[in-house]
């Protein structure tokens, strides 16, 4: 094996870690569309999911069948019909939705069986159940337009699908539901994963979709590899669905937009859109910072905060790298626990990505920003610039008209934000005490 393979593999597995230990025990439900099968691309995401369920979470996938029913029909010599986003779903449309569900479900459960040595389902045992888990009600007619045999979901049976996932299944849905009388009625797949994450009060709900995420600016700043916004606050989701006209396709922007807002609304606070073309694009959204697609939340998940004394081990792996290529200056954790009221912290899902601490200098009207930490994962995200902006706020607040740093790598990024650079005299006394003339810092002022 390879060095180089070590050294990208390991520091790789130690950064996903606290999003494995994150979500195991939490519940995810998944989306598919009949499009990402029919690009051939079941076989991956079963992969994925099995690995994902190996994990500790657990997992309910509801499947689309849209490509699939129209092939159907057309093999029929009949036409497929839409109205309002929803397939009118007449007794030939049914028929055909009836026979595709069934043939969609023989092919999953035949990928979820595979372990064939040598690949990454080996040694995987993922047990699917279905079941007539969803009670529905007709559609009826909206404006003139008769949907026939299609239907919104009535009833989730929660307490049956969490018995099934407790006892470590997979629970795999069909966008079916039944009346009480025993009709069958067509739905979408989008609403039915949206009606089970919240009846499930799910952790997540995710769509692997057609589309790569939502992009709310008109285009992406220079420089910028991801187009689309890879978080909307709620209050933004429903302000630019507001501005959108009515969906009609599943490419249109608001198409599943509106069920991750939907599903936000009802208590299901991460809700994700992500493109099915990526290969991997779940394990990306799941277990990498900032994922691959567009997560609507119902509250903004990144925080900016003063740490506390439950900080100082999250603190301490954050700068450890770059104290040792001589980056920053080594810092113990007996040092770091009896000033941790000096720092600052960007934290995101429980993993702390920036940080930054201030020690003042009352008499000098100063202080010194010091242990400015980025993490190799958010750089160029702009938590650098958050984390000096509340230390600002903090030094303006103690009545401080200055603060300083001293650098010997990173000085460049400092000048760009306003500080300029004095001669190590300018420190204040009890400050040059201290300073390390062998290390040669550069010191930088900022006024404020």
């Amino acid at each position: 094996m390879s060095a180089v393979f070590n050294f990208t593999f390991v520091p790789w597995f130690r950064a996903v870690a606290p999003y494995i230990h994150m979500h195991r025990g939490k519940t995810f439900v998944v989306g598919v569309t009949g499009e990402a099968i029919a690009a051939g691309k079941l076989g991956s995401i079963a992969t994925d999911l099995a690995l994902i369920q190996s994990m500790g979470v657990k997992i309910v996938l509801v499947h689309g069948f849209r490509p699939q029913v129209n092939e159907q029909l057309a093999a029929k010599g009949h036409a497929a019909r839409y109205s309002h986003s929803m397939r009118i779903t007449d007794s030939v449309a049914l028929d055909c939705a009836q026979e595709a569900a069934g043939q969609l479900r023989f092919e999953i459960e035949a990928a979820f069986s595979q372990g064939l040595p040598n690949t990454p389902m080996a040694g995987a045992t993922v047990r699917v159940i279905s079941g007539n888990f969803l009670t529905a009600r007709p559609v009826g007619i909206i404006d003139g337009v008769d949907f026939k045999h299609t239907g919104v979901v009535r009833k989730v049976d929660a307490a049956g699908i969490a018995r099934s996932l407790d006892a470590g299944a997979l629970v795999l849905l069909s966008p079916f539901g039944f009346s009480p009388t025993g009709e069958a009625f067509n739905l979408g797949m989008e609403e039915v994963a949206t009606s089970v994450a919240t009846a499930l009060k799910a952790d997540k709900l995710l769509f692997l979709t057609e589309t790569p995420g939502i992009r709310t600016r008109p285009e992406a700043p220079e420089g910028e590899d991801n187009p689309i916004d890879t978080e909307i606050p709620l209050a933004d989701a429903r302000a630019l669905l507001a501005r959108l006209p009515a969906p009609e396709k599943p490419t249109d922007t608001g198409f599943y937009l509106r069920h991750c807002i939907s599903a936000c609304e009802q208590g299901v606070e991460r809700s994700h859109i992500l493109p099915f073309a990526v290969d991997g694009a779940l394990l990306l959204e799941i277990y990498v910072h900032d994922g691959i697609g567009t997560m609507v939340v119902d509250e903004k998940l990144e925080s900016l905060r003063e740490a506390t004394a439950d900080d100082v081990t999250g603190i301490l792996q954050l700068i450890e790298p770059f104290e040792k290529d001589g980056t920053l200056v080594k810092r113990s954790r007996t040092e770091i626990e009896r000033d941790i009221g000096n720092y600052t912290i960007v934290e995101h899902d429980g993993v702390i990505f920036a940080c930054a601490a201030l020690y003042p200098y009352p008499e000098a009207r100063t202080g010194e920003m010091a242990a400015v930490t980025v993490s190799p994962q958010s750089q160029g995200q702009g938590d650098g610039e958050k984390i000096l902006k509340r230390i600002e706020q903090r030094a303006r607040s103690m009545g401080l008209q200055s603060i300083f740093v001293l650098t010997t790598r990173t000085m460049h990024w400092f000048l760009k934000r306003g500080f300029q650079p004095v001669e190590p005299d300018w420190l204040p006394e009890a400050r040059q005490k201290k300073y390390n003339w062998d290390r040669k810092s550069q010191v930088l002022v900022k006024k404020l």
